[in-house]
Parts: C-alpha cells; sequence; structure tokens
C-alpha cells in the first residue's frame, strides 16, 4: 500500500472510532470540576511548549509527536485516538501543516468536541501562500504571529475555564513580554550577518516567516510540506544560485533528511565552488533539554544563533 492510500485508510479508521464513540459534550466554563486540571493533547512540539506556558498548573498537556517529528508526514497511532478522545481540549497547528489528520479534527468538531485551530485564527492576509490552495503553516517562525497563537489560547483556556481566567491571562501577558525580548534579540543577531551574506538555505521551505520578519532571503529544495517532490532540477537550479551569490553555508533540520542538503552540497561542489554545512536547524519541532532547545524561545535563539554564526 503507497503512503498515500495508507494514510486515507489510517485517518477513515480513526473517523470511524470517534463517530461509533457518540456526541462528547461540549465544555464550557461551568463543567470544568472544582480542582481537576484540564486534560489537553496537542500535535506539534511547538503547541505543547505553548499550552504548558499558558496553561501553567491548571493543565495536563500530552504531545502527539515528540522531537525531531515531522508533522507533514505523521500518521496517527492506535493509542493517539484513545489520547483525543479522552481530552478536554484538543489543539493543532491547522494549514494543512497535520495533513490528513486534518479530517479527523473536523469530524471531532461535528462531535462537540472542544477542538481549536490555532491557524484558522489569523489574519489571512498575513498567511504566505505557496500556491492557490496551499498556505505555507510554518507561521510559529514569527513571533509576532506566535503570539497571536498565544492569544487563542489563552482564550480558549478561558472559555473552556472561565473560573482561572485572569491566570491564563496573566501567563499571556509575561509571554508576550519574553516573545518581545526574542524578537529583539533575533534582529539583533541577525544584523551582524553582512547584508549580501543574509541567503538562508535548507531543505523544505520552512523559513519563509522567519526570513520575512527578520530579513533574510529564503530558499529551499522542496515546497512548505516536505510530502513535496525533491528534483533533480531543483537542486541544479539551487546550486546554480549558491554558486553564483557564493553563499558560505547551507542548512540541515533536525526534522528532514539529510540526504538533499548533501546532494545540494555536491552540485555546487561540482561547479567549482565549495559551500558548508553551517549546522542543523529546527524546522517542524523544538529540540531537547540535552541541546537546551527544548522551549520555543530557546529554539528559536538556537536557530538565530546557528545561522549568524555560519553566515556572518
Amino acid at each position: 500500500m503507497n503512503k498515500s492510500l495508507k494514510l486515507i485508510a489510517i485517518s477513515g479508521l480513526m473517523i470511524f472510532i470517534f463517530l461509533s464513540c457518540g456526541r462528547g459534550t461540549e465544555k464550557s466554563e461551568d463543567n470544568n470540576e472544582e480542582g481537576r486540571k484540564l486534560q489537553i493533547v496537542t500535535t506539534t512540539t511547538m503547541l505543547t511548549d505553548l499550552l504548558k506556558t499558558i496553561g501553567g498548573d491548571k493543565v495536563e498537556v500530552e504531545g502527539l509527536m515528540g522531537e525531531g517529528i515531522d508533522p507533514h508526514l505523521y500518521i496517527a497511532s492506535a493509542g493517539d485516538v484513545g489520547k483525543l478522545s479522552n481530552a478536554d481540549l484538543i489543539v493543532y497547528g491547522g494549514l494543512h501543516l497535520e495533513g490528513k489528520m486534518t479530517e479527523v479534527f473536523e469530524k471531532m468538531k461535528e462531535q462537540k468536541k472542544s477542538v481549536l485551530n490555532v491557524g484558522e485564527l489569523l489574519d489571512k492576509n498575513q498567511i504566505t501562500m505557496e500556491d492557490e490552495n496551499t498556505p505555507d503553516p510554518h507561521v510559529w517562525f514569527n513571533t509576532e504571529l506566535w503570539a497571536k497563537e498565544a492569544e487563542s489560547v489563552a482564550n480558549e483556556l478561558s472559555r473552556i475555564d472561565g473560573k482561572n481566567k485572569d491566570y491564563y491571562n496573566q501567563n499571556l501577558e509575561k509571554y508576550k513580554i519574553e516573545l518581545n525580548k526574542l524578537t529583539e534579540y533575533v534582529k539583533k543577531r541577525i544584523k551582524e550577518i553582512p547584508e549580501k551574506s543574509r541567503v538562508l538555505v535548507t531543505a523544505h521551505d520552512a523559513f519563509g516567516y522567519f526570513g520575512e520578519q527578520f530579513g533574510l532571503e529564503v530558499k529551499a529544495i522542496q515546497g512548505v510540506s516536505t510530502d513535496s517532490e525533491t528534483g533533480a532540477r531543483n537542486i541544479r537550479e539551487l546550486a546554480d544560485f549558491i554558486a553564483e551569490r557564493n553563499i558560505k553555508a547551507i542548512f540541515v533540520e533536525s526534522s528532514v533528511p539529510k540526504k538533499s542538503i548533501e546532494a545540494l552540497q555536491e552540485a555546487v561542489k561540482a561547479r567549482g565552488k565549495e559551500v558548508k554545512i553551517g549546522g542543523e536547524l529546527y524546522s517542524d519541532s523544538l529540540g531537547d533539554k540535552e541541546h537546551n532547545t527544548e522551549t520555543y524561545i530557546k529554539t528559536v535563539k538556537a536557530n538565530a544563533d546557528i545561522i549568524t554564526d555560519a553566515l556572518k
């Protein structure tokens, strides 16, 4: 069975299971039991960190995807089905980030489950489109858009758990201050790179929002989804670009195989130029405690440091 058919089959099975469970009860601020923590399930590591930050000690958060997992290709397991069905709130990125799982989330909404699609609530004018039907889902790399998603989370937690509304909003305001500090840190670091060298080349197009906010020209072998094909033509054209512009470094990603970037490096070498692999960036997943990249803020800082140190 090929990948697409497998995804469809598994998604269909999950939907059947949810429908078989009967209708859930939509949560409101009056039906969260006293002292009971909200049970929240998220998809990506970025969202897991965000819900823990805003929810604090009032929530228990479980993420379906661990470090280094590619959400574009993720296939839910049987265990995931149980976690989703028992959650008080499900939070996902949307904008086609989670692929076929979106169908399951939409069915759960029909069953009156509390499901938050944070991408859906952003201003559509701020969403970059790869083509007419394909939005770029990597909005977390724009710190201002991420702050908007944090607001959506605080609002949804307040709706479900109204008695702790002030708590969630206080956590939100503290987090916004930290995001402002992060924004200034990244701006300062990127300015260390000579203007002509501010070109970010990666395996897939995950850093468009980052480049737009912080002044980097972004190039990638694949499109916004790692499910898109990597063509020899893409590598040839990008190798020509790197050789002509004398780009110093290109970057692998923690959630994407290295082979396409290594092939690009060889293609540049065949043109009589040398380009180094400047390091491993975190794109569709946060890092871990071992590398001091286990939170959103630490991960974005680490990316800024890796990019700057390799290109300046």
